[in-house]
């Protein structure tokens, strides 16, 4: 059942400024004394879209994860893109990231907790990735892992949770997001909008509904951190954990009771959406970018590329409001010719060509793949997902074949975001600036990158209103 966002304005803003500041307070001190490395995989780059100021690492490598725990910063990210992955491929590389995680903590003598941040629509390898998780740190530490901790709320992207149904917002309609087009994805569908039955659902019956814990709005909005602190501690052999969130400080708030939790010895395994990294890593708040924080010369108007690989229908309307920007040529790249492997690559170079002409022009150009899906008359969804990151590696091999350097790039989906990070631009580390729209995150890439120190903005494909990757372009071009 649908409802209007007005049925919950009145939860959503029921804190006043003075309860807000005391809730503030109170999470500083007990932010302040934790001391614990915070370790964010997150399964593609738009888990960074609620931070500033952090450092993303694109490879889980020893001496990258060693490097993340040597930093002052609290909180670090590892881009896994795990999205992409194979179930097999996914378990192998989470095995690695954990036992690397242990590792680290040992030379550094930190403790540590991980977050898996997920896709706040509940697409992705779940559970197997935090099973993994829970079962290699425990293999390779002396920590025990009570329990799992689920708060898929995300408020920059309309993602709300209340009576443990999960909801999407569409406008002013939030739709159970059992009942959106995300939950009819090819590879990580699912049915169920009640949390708890999701995991009961994703776990094949493993982990029941009745067995998870539920933490209530009505005992967060009460302040009750007791009864909450009571319910975490008793959570054990790695049952779940539902958060019901409709505004930052119910996250804050239940973040208190947590750390008073595992100030009593208790441990979690997290997946969340972008918001608990922000709340857990203690990140201020930040204004949205101007241009001068992304654009080295703002004296000239600039050009850039936009890449556009998210088929999801939000992506379509927006790339729709984008198409009547007089100053921004759009090409179709025909990502079903993958089936040809000469005409694909020939279709490749023919994009390359028009991209580099126009940058050596000063003209801003967004390549985008058909809107048409290629049907393969296949029910096999790992070869479904193995087809799907060969037409990625066909759009990321047109940011790796550019010689002429844009002035800034977005890229618009999470595969897509990822695969041009890493493997077009090479970035091995990243810093996040902040972000452009609510939602959609700016790396400054390292020194080792392709086009070092460019702006390149992350825009997930299921984030934004309507007119936000046109306002995202206008603000980059200078218009």
């Amino acid at each position: 059942m649908s409802l209007e966002i007005r049925d919950l304005k009145e939860l959503i803003n029921l804190y006043h400024q003075a309860d807000v500041s005391k809730i503030n307070t109170h999470l500083e001190k007990c932010l302040a004394a934790n001391n614990m490395k915070i370790v964010v995989l997150d399964d593609d780059p738009t888990g960074v879209q609620t931070v500033h100021g952090i450092s993303v690492y694109t490879d889980w490598m020893p001496e990258s994860v060693l490097q993340g725990f040597m930093e002052d910063s609290p909180m670090f990210f590892i881009l896994t893109n795990s999205r992409s992955f194979t179930s097999e491929q996914t378990e192998k590389a989470h095995k690695e990231i954990a036992s690397n995680i242990a590792e680290a903590a040992k030379q550094t003598g930190k403790d540590f907790m991980i977050i898996s941040r997920g896709d706040s629509t509940l697409r992705g390898h779940y559970p197997i990735e935090t099973k993994v998780l829970k079962e290699t740190v425990e293999q390779n530490s002396s920590m025990k892992i009570d329990g799992e901790i689920i708060i898929p709320f995300f408020l920059e992207g309309g993602r709300y949770t209340a009576e443990n149904i999960h909801y999407v917002a569409d406008g002013q309609q939030l739709i159970p997001a059992g009942q959106t087009e995300f939950a009819k994805d090819k590879t990580f569908g699912y049915k169920s909008s009640h949390l708890g039955e999701w995991v009961e659902e994703k776990s094949n019956g493993e982990y029941r509904k009745e067995d998870v814990t539920y933490i209530r709005l009505d005992d967060i909005r009460n302040f009750d951190i007791d009864k909450i602190t009571s319910q975490l501690i008793g959570v054990h052999h790695f049952n779940k954990v539902v958060v019901n969130a409709l505004d930052y400080t119910d996250v804050k708030i239940f973040v208190i009771a947590l750390l008073k939790a595992m100030e009593e010895g208790k441990h979690f395994i997290f997946r969340s959406a972008a918001a608990l990294t922000k709340v857990l890593g203690g990140v201020p708040d930040k204004p949205l970018l101007n241009r001068s924080e992304m654009i080295k010369d703002t004296s000239k108007k600039s050009c850039g590329l936009i890449i556009v690989g998210s088929h999801v229908q939000k992506t379509t309307d927006q790339l729709e409001q984008l198409k009547a920007c007089d100053d921004v040529e759009m090409v179709e790249f025909n990502q079903h010719l993958v089936v040809n492997p000469t005409e694909f690559d020939m279709e490749i170079n023919r994009v390359v060509a028009i991209c580099e002409d126009n940058i050596r022009n000063s003209k801003t150009t967004a390549v985008y793949t058909r809107r048409d899906r290629l049907d393969l008359n296949t029910k096999d969804k790992e070869e479904e997902l193995k087809i799907a990151v060969k037409i990625s590696d066909g759009v990321t091999s047109i940011v790796q074949k550019l010689k002429e350097r844009p002035d800034f790039i977005i890229a618009k989906g999470g595969i897509t975001s990822s695969d041009i990070g890493t493997k077009g631009l090479s970035v091995k580390k990243a810093v996040v600036a902040g972000q452009i729209r609510p939602g959609i995150p700016v790396w400054i890439t390292g020194k080792e990158s392709k086009f070092p120190g460019i702006a390149y903005i992350i825009f997930p494909g299921n984030v934004g209103s309507v007119t936000d990757l046109k306002t995202a372009v206008d603000i980059l071009t200078g218009k």
